[in-house]
């Protein structure tokens, strides 16, 4: 019986030629993970490893943060849980300076004249109308749902305090365009003080109120003279005042002006301009390495936010409606009409181009920040998109300081919101103030988290609405802010998309897809004389030559 169950010989039992189980499940899987297959593994890999791997940052840091809530950790262990994410942070910020002023320096300087102003004012019109096209669509939105009605008020508001007129805050932006101190620039800029002055008035002599207070001893009532304090006489005084924020604004605008100015200087600005093309080098290649740092710190960035968030359950009771609005808003804005416009100009498919974009857009997801996600988002544009090197260095920079889509709508939305919750009634020339002042109060907003709150209070002053509502919605504010930062950077990328491509012919490119440069002074490699009848300067690029300006030096400059 042994014997039938157990050959012998194990050779003699199997059938020559027939393999065994395990070689069969080899062949198997060789058959069916074949070379194509793992070559499709290795490019998806390398193409889309660093984003698989952000978005599980993304979803993990959600998980550990909703499991993490029941433990009521101190705020002490939520500051060194969430450690990982403030080094995230303090990387990108490192890098907002350095770029935006060697970026549009070596962008600028290398245009003409024409095309640079050309490109400018295409740049600056699409963002103004782009913006103001998120604030129709956010003040149809909230008038079509009305997520105000119906919303309880809350009785522990802030009180009334110093509140800073639209007119002061639009005169603070245009100061902020032209610091006064460049390096104080780079870490803090211009804010208007309101400084309370309390006046005393003058106490009256007669008393203001006269009563008769019975007692057991007087039946009929003794007199009683009451005197009221009147209310003290409370004026504020505008002072120069700062805050620690970093004025881009300004900074974009020397940088801008710098860089047209060393290309009219021609040779004498080239040194400058070297530099500065090294220095924009070196950030990429910062930028390179620091990206493999983004998965493991968007994990503890997410997590720490949501153990600070209050009950979900709360706030969906209270701003659920409004939530929806503002999402709905931005949904429709930037994955429907911003694609549409990136397609009626350009006649191109904008989801295969917004496809290059998503490392950068889980990024602003995670920081909530326009201005910390711009090098990676130059980093997508130089290598996914391929967009035009001089064209990303200036639209970029440019945009992440004016260009707020997302930030605009939310504005618009939340201001009608608060109308609505206080039944205040508006009429079409308020909301056309609305839009006007949304717009505007946009382009001032910082590139930071939850900047929009700072702003908010030029719309809601121009319409007559009290700025201590927006505690209404700061509880839910921090979600939000991540969704329209998204919008914010999408709209930065595709307008680059599309200023490339109307401004095609003005930066025209070789079959190495790199700008051909100026042809004035071009030949070819044969025609050149050996023996030039003049002192001249040639560059050779691959086959062509380039004559050069003659550049003469004096005693002093060598």
């Amino acid at each position: 019986m042994e014997e039938l169950l157990i050959p012998a010989d194990a050779d003699e039992a199997r059938e020559p030629g027939r393999p065994g189980t395990a070689d069969s499940v080899k062949e198997a899987l060789q058959s069916a993970c074949g070379a194509s297959v793992r070559t499709y593994l290795k490019q998806y890999v390398k193409r889309n490893g660093l984003l698989t791997l952000s978005v599980l940052g993304v979803a993990t840091g959600c998980v550990l943060g909703y499991m993490l809530r029941g433990l009521d950790m101190s705020t002490q262990a939520k500051m060194y849980f969430s450690f990982p994410g403030e080094l995230l942070m303090r990387m990108l910020k490192m890098l907002i300076l350095p770029l935006i002023t060697s970026s549009l320096m070596s962008g600028l300087s290398s245009m003409e004249s024409k095309a640079c102003c050309r490109m400018g004012v295409l740049t600056v019109t699409y963002y103004l109308w782009t913006t103001f096209i998120a604030v129709v669509v956010g003040i149809v939105l909230v008038l079509i749902i009305k997520p105000g009605y119906g919303t309880e008020m809350e009785g522990n508001r802030l009180g009334g305090g110093p509140v800073m007129t639209s007119a002061d805050a639009l005169l603070d932006l245009v100061r902020n365009m032209i610091p006064s101190n460049l390096i104080e620039a780079t870490f803090q800029q211009y804010k208007t003080d309101l400084i309370p002055i309390l006046r005393t008035q003058a106490t009256t002599k007669q008393p203001s109120f006269v009563y008769l207070m019975p007692d057991e001893e007087n039946p009929k009532g003794r007199t009683v003279l009451l005197e009221l304090t009147p209310p003290p006489d409370i004026h504020y005084k505008t002072i120069p005042g700062s805050s620690q924020q970093m004025n881009v604004l300004g900074i974009v605008i020397f940088s801008a002006t710098m860089g047209l100015l060393l290309g009219k200087m021609g040779e004498r600005g080239a040194p400058l301009v070297n530099v500065c093309q090294c220095i924009n080098e070196c950030v990429m290649k910062i930028i390179n390495a620091a990206v493999w740092y983004f998965p493991f710190g968007i994990v503890f960035l997410v997590a720490g936010k949501i153990l600070d968030m209050e009950d979900p359950s709360t706030l969906g009771r209270k701003l659920g409606w409004y939530t929806v609005t503002v999402l709905g808003g931005l949904f429709i804005h930037g994955l429907i009409l911003l694609p549409f416009f990136y397609f009626l100009l350009t006649r191109k498919n904008p989801f295969s181009y917004i496809r290059g974009l998503l490392q950068a857009m889980v990024i602003a997801l995670a920081t909530s920040s326009s201005s910390a996600t711009l090098p990676i988002t130059m980093k997508c544009l130089l290598e996914n998109c391929h967009v035009d090197r001089q064209i990303a260095r200036f639209v970029l920079p440019v945009g992440a300081t004016i260009n707020m889509d997302g930030t605009a709508l939310y504005e618009a939305v939340a201001a009608i919101f608060i109308a609505q919750v206080n039944e205040y009634e508006l009429d079409f020339g308020q909301l056309v103030t609305i839009s006007i002042t949304a717009t505007a109060a946009s382009i001032g907003a910082a590139g930071i988290p939850q900047a929009g709150l700072v702003t908010m209070v030029i719309v809601l002053t121009s319409v007559g609405l009290p700025p201590d509502d927006i505690t209404l919605i700061v509880a839910i504010d921090w979600i939000l802010d991540r969704f329209r930062t998204m919008i914010n950077v999408l709209g930065d990328a595709l307008a680059a998309g599309i200023i490339a491509h109307l401004c095609r012919k003005d930066f025209p490119r070789d079959t190495g897809g790199k700008p051909s440069g100026p042809s004035q002074g071009a030949q070819n490699l044969e025609n050149v004389p050996l023996i030039a009848g003049k002192d001249c300067i040639f560059e050779v690029v691959g086959d062509t030559v380039i004559e050069r300006p003659t550049v003469y030096y004096n005693i002093c400059q060598v």
